[in-house]
């Protein structure tokens, strides 16, 4: 029975706070949904336990734009700063798009030569399929 193939490919574009920033097309990304990962651990009988622990959601290795005329990289810098969770929406070139409430992690790295920098973003509960 055929089903219907996956696609891959780069983010297209995300918002965070409402802002929108282009993603460079050879990003390569690494998602965590969130939730809730669990470890084995054994009992002197031979028998396991498990013990489930909440994780945050995350993106990691996401590439934007940044346009110094727009003050993209003191706008990255903002939320990064402040202590509250924003508005964040991922558009991947499949057309699929996860929406969640989370910050930016991490240092923001700048690289002049391609005009991009290297973010991260996480939060807690869970990164959701619209």
């Amino acid at each position: 029975m055929a089903g219907e193939s996956a696609v891959g490919g780069p983010i297209e574009e995300i918002s965070i706070r409402g802002r929108r920033y282009v993603v460079a097309s050879d990003a390569d990304t690494q998602r965590k949904l969130g939730g809730f990962e669990k470890e084995a651990q054994s009992n002197g009988d031979g028998t396991v336990r498990y013990v489930k622990s909440r994780v945050p959601w995350s993106l990691a290795g996401l590439v934007v734009e940044i346009n110094d005329v727009r003050n993209d990289q003191e706008e990255l810098q903002k939320i990064a700063n402040q202590n509250e969770d924003v508005d964040i929406s991922i558009t991947y070139a499949s057309g699929v798009t996860y929406q969640a409430v989370g910050t930016i992690v991490d240092e923001i790295v700048y690289n002049s030569q391609n005009t991009t920098a290297t973010i991260s973003l996480s939060g807690g509960g869970t990164l959701d399929k619209q």
